[in-house]
């Protein structure tokens, strides 16, 4: 008899849950579906994107005023050699501060030691590009003759 009753609860509700199956989909569904055909059927091209620029890109300036020395003292440099010279390339901060001093050519380790001591020292009124302070590289030579 318990046979009978599953398979006759069973064989009720199979009926039902196929029909549910097989019925027509909702309108919202329908209108989901025909979207989804739409736009796989529309072509994306690159080109139909507007070009961003990086963030690394740095805007035109219109004017621009160059960096203003405030106190640059001489580093009292005494070549071993006479002729011989110290060039150093530097970046002129946002905050008018020397950053990163580079030798770009040698007189020796005392020398260059002394000029990179006292570039670090150096203040500038920094560089604008349209009002904003902005970063510039600086390049000095120092010799005597």
């Amino acid at each position: 008899m318990l046979k009978q009753v599953c398979w006759a609860i069973i064989l009720t509700l199979f009926p039902l849950a196929a029909n549910a199956a097989t019925s027509t989909p909702s309108p919202d569904r329908i209108r989901l579906g025909q979207r989804e055909l739409q736009l796989s059927n529309e072509l994306t091209r690159a080109q139909d994107y507007v070009d961003v620029k990086h963030a690394s890109v740095r805007p035109s300036c219109e004017m621009v005023e160059p960096p203003v020395a405030l106190a640059t003292p001489d580093p009292l440099f005494v070549p071993a050699n006479h002729g011989q010279k110290v060039a150093i390339s530097f970046i002129i901060g946002t905050d008018g501060r020397v950053h990163s001093p580079l030798i770009l050519e040698s007189a020796g380790l005392p020398g260059d030691r002394r000029v990179i001591q006292t570039v670090r020292g150096w203040r500038y009124r920094p560089a604008t590009c349209n009002g904003v302070p902005t970063e510039t590289e600086g390049k000095i030579e120092f010799s005597i003759r």
